[in-house]
């Protein structure tokens, strides 16, 4: 598979959106300290961030990464700098289509793109923390302008992983996708195999599959105990958005996620048994 390494089973267990709220950050704390947390994806430009480093150098085994922003949500950079990028509040636009759209045909959006993805590369940098991976909030890191960038940018900042969104069809205990959604994933299938074949040949390390696509917002105890009695060989990453209840401005996508459900399983007895009955050992992405 994609690592181009043996077979054993691994697991990264990581939370998105961390530095997005205190709620959030309380809840990647905790579930690293008492849970099966291993991993935090960063929004460098968020409303908590500067708590959510705070937390993160108290614990320096938590795998922390750059959760780029490029889409929903606000830029690093001023918006006088990238106004052809994000609105005069520095917010992004929220409709990924018209966005993906802009990024691939505009030649000077993507010169503004480029410079913002530099930016929350550097800011990270500042940060004094170890970059574990990249990713990109609602997978954006998929668009084929997003991802160059990624590439040619991070190799001066210690760009060493990145996620793959990789899902498996069959999820077990989930519910089968329909005949339109297999096909839309047939098509995705394409662009990931490509996806996966640019980034080895670029030296990055990358996970096998990934879950928590379908059921984001959702990824509740009862789906953490399907995936852990079938967790496939290799190295697998799940993925949640945990948090200690809601808070002021919860992206309109996302109000139906079940923050405290997903957080409540993280540190879940029966949760935390279940990896070690999966034969699982956890990891983060820099030991890949």
């Amino acid at each position: 598979m994609g690592t181009g390494e043996h077979r054993l089973k691994r697991l990264i267990v990581t939370a998105d959106d961390f530095g997005r709220s205190l709620a959030v950050n309380e809840a990647v704390e905790e579930a690293y300290a008492t849970g099966i947390l291993t991993a935090a994806s960063l929004m460098v430009g968020a409303d908590a961030a500067s708590d959510a480093v705070d937390r993160a150098k108290r614990h320096p085994g938590l795998g922390v990464g750059l959760h780029l922003v490029v889409i929903c949500g606000k830029s690093v950079l001023p918006p006088i700098e990238i106004p052809d990028l994000v609105d005069a509040k520095g917010e992004f636009d929220t409709n990924l289509v018209r966005a993906g759209f802009r990024y691939f045909f505009l030649p000077k959006v993507r010169r503004q793109l480029a410079r913002e993805i530099r930016a929350q590369f550097e800011a990270f940098r500042d940060l004094d923390l170890e970059l574990d991976h990249v990713n990109a909030h609602n997978h954006l890191h998929l668009h084929p302008t997003v991802l160059g960038l990624i590439l040619s940018i991070g190799c001066d900042y210690g760009l060493r992983t990145v996620r793959v969104p990789d899902e498996p069809v069959e999820i077990p205990g989930a519910t089968p996708l329909s005949i339109s959604g297999r096909l839309g994933g047939a098509f995705l299938g394409i662009w990931l195999r490509f996806m996966r074949k640019r980034l080895l040949g670029a030296d990055i390390r990358i996970n096998d599959y990934v879950f928590g696509i379908r059921d984001s917002g959702n990824m509740v105890r009862e789906r953490m105990l399907a995936l852990l009695q079938e967790l496939p060989n290799g190295v697998t990453e799940i993925f949640l958005h945990p948090a200690r209840g809601s808070w002021d401005g919860v992206e309109a996508a996302a109000a139906q996620y079940r923050f405290e459900d997903e957080f409540r399983a993280l540190v879940d007895p029966t949760v935390k048994s279940a990896v070690t009955a999966s034969g699982a050992t956890l990891i983060t992405f820099k030991d890949i």
